[in-house]
């Protein structure tokens, strides 16, 4: 039934994860937002020490 689907890919072997084209953008894209997000942490964090050092 997978091989069907997948092909060759089915038995991706390493611990790949088999993914269509659009769970492999989701994938891409979640961890982007991930990145982001722990990006937008840091700068909240700075702007809190930063506005404290100015008192």
């Amino acid at each position: 039934m997978e091989f069907e689907e997948f092909g060759t890919e089915s038995f991706p072997g390493n611990g790949k994860l088999k993914l269509t084209v659009e769970q492999e953008k989701i994938h891409e894209l979640e961890k982007k937002l991930k990145d982001a997000e722990l990006e937008r942490d840091i700068l909240k964090k700075a702007i809190s020490i930063f506005s404290k050092s100015g008192r």
